[in-house]
C-alpha cells in the first residue's frame, strides 16, 4: 500500500461486491428472487443443469474410448450456463467460449452438434435456424480472440439502434490476455451493450489464479476500464441468474458494459487431454465438491418442496436417454468430405487455397475415413 504524504490526495475508491443466495447446504442467506420462488421456473434450471452433468458425463465416456476427439468437460460449471441460457432474450446474442453447453442447449443447440463439434466437424457449429442460438457464435478455443468479436458485434447493434445485448463468456485466463484488456477499454468508451462473465474456476489448464494475476479480484480488472464489475457465486445459480439479468437489461436500457466475476470450480481435469492430479491436491478437489452447484441448488429446491426422490428418478433417466440419443445422433451422421476442412475458413475461400481444396476433393477419402 502506498503511504499518503502531506501532498497526497485520494482522486479515486473501488469496491467489489459478491453476491451469494444459496450457501454451500442449500440453506438461503436472503430472499431469492422472484424466479426462483416461482415453482415452474425453478424446476426447468435445475433440470437445465442435471441433463448437462449427463450430457458431460457421456461425453468424457466417448472421448475415453475413442469415439470423440478432445473434449472440455463442464463438471461443477454447470450453475453458470443455466444461468447464462435463462437470461438472455432470444434475441440477444451469445459469445461462447467453450464450457457453456447448458446455455447452448437453453437456446437451441442439439446435444449432438457439440459432440459434433469436439469430434471435428465443423457442422456442428451451423445452429439451427428458428431458434435463439442460431445467431450466437460458436464455441471458441483460442483464448480471449473471440472477446474483440463481441465487441464488433455489440458496436452494430448500437449503430442499429438494437434493444439487443451481446453476452461474452471467457475463463480466467482470457484476463491475462491483451485481446480482453483491449476489448474492456473499447467496451465503456463506446458505452457498448455488452456484459462480460469470467468464469473464475480457479485454474487456467495448470496456472492456479494466485500464480496468474497480482490482483485480488478478477473483478476488479474491469474496473481499470470503467466498466461497473462485481463477484457472484457462480455456483449459485439464483445469485448467478439474478446478477447477469440486472446487468444484461442495464446494457439494454443504454447502460452499458458490465463485467461480472463467477466464482466456480472446475471438477474435471482442464480437458480430456490433460491429468489435473498433476497439479491439485485431492484435498482442493475434496473440498470443492462440497460446493457443487447441483448438489447445493437440489437441496434448496428440496427444502421449497419443488423436488421429490421420484421427480430425481424421472430426471435421470430422460437425461440419460437424452445423452444417449445425441450419442447415437453423432455416431451415424456420415462424415465430413476431406474438402470440408476448407469450407468454414471463408465466406470466399481465396485463390490461393481453390487449387488446394480441388487436390484434396479429387484424392478423396484416405481408407474410407474423413481423409
Amino acid at each position: 500500500m502506498i503511504e499518503p504524504s502531506p501532498a497526497t490526495t485520494r482522486v479515486a475508491a473501488f469496491e467489489v461486491f459478491l453476491t451469494r443466495y444459496l450457501n454451500p447446504d442449500g440453506s438461503l442467506t436472503a430472499d431469492p428472487p422472484a424466479f426462483a420462488r416461482d415453482r415452474a421456473q425453478a424446476r426447468a434450471m435445475y433440470a437445465l443443469m442435471v441433463r448437462t452433468r449427463l450430457f458431460d458425463k457421456k461425453a468424457v465416456a466417448l472421448q475415453r474410448t475413442g469415439l470423440l476427439g478432445t473434449y472440455a468437460a463442464v463438471l461443477g460449471q454447470e450453475a453458470i450456463g443455466t444461468a447464462i441460457g435463462h437470461a438472455l432474450a432470444a434475441e440477444d446474442i451469445f459469445i461462447p467460449a467453450y464450457r457453456e453447453y447448458a446455455a447452448q442447449f437453453a437456446r437451441g443447440v442439439p446435444m449432438h452438434a457439440i459432440l459434433q463439434y469436439w469430434g471435428g466437424d465443423e457442422r456442428g457449429m451451423a445452429y439451427p435456424e428458428g431458434t435463439p442460438s442460431h445467431h450466437d457464435f460458436p464455441l471458441s478455443v483460442p483464448i480471449a480472440t473471440h472477446v474483440p468479436h463481441a465487441i464488433g458485434v455489440a458496436y452494430a447493434i448500437k449503430l442499429k439502434q438494437e434493444r439487443r445485448v451481446v453476452l461474452a463468456s471467457c475463463g480466467d485466463g482470457a484476463t491475462s490476455k491483451g485481446d480482453w484488456y483491449e476489448a474492456i477499454s473499447a467496451a465503456r468508451i463506446w458505452n457498448l451493450p455488452i456484459v462480460f462473465l469470467v468464469s473464475n474456476n480457479g485454474w487456467a489448464i495448470s496456472m492456479p489464479s494466485h500464480r496468474q494475476t497480482g490482483a485480488a479480484t478478477f473483478a476488479q480488472k474491469g474496473l481499470a476500464g470503467g466498466l461497473p464489475s462485481e463477484q457472484v457465486d457462480g455456483n449459485d445459480v439464483i445469485a448467478t441468474r439474478a446478477v447477469l439479468s440486472a446487468a444484461i437489461e442495464r446494457a439494454r436500457d443504454g447502460g452499458g458494459p458490465s463485467l461480472i466475476e463467477a466464482l466456480t470450480y472446475r471438477l474435471h481435469d482442464h480437458t480430456t487431454a490433460d491429468d489435473a492430479r498433476r497439479y491439485r491436491a485431492e484435498a482442493e478437489v475434496a473440498a470443492a465438491w462440497e460446493r457443487c452447484p447441483v448438489k447445493r441448488y437440489k437441496a434448496y429446491l428440496e427444502a421449497a418442496g419443488f423436488w421429490s426422490a421420484d421427480d430425481e428418478a424421472a430426471l435421470i433417466a430422460d437425461g440419460t436417454a437424452a445423452a444417449e440419443a445425441a450419442a447415437q445422433t453423432f455416431l451415424n451422421l456420415p462424415p465430413q468430405a476431406p474438402e470440408a476442412i476448407f469450407d468454414h475458413l471463408y465466406a470466399e475461400l481465396p485463390l490461393s487455397m481453390r487449387w488446394q481444396r480441388d487436390e484434396v476433393r479429387a484424392r478423396g477419402p484416405v481408407d474410407g475415413g474423413h481423409g
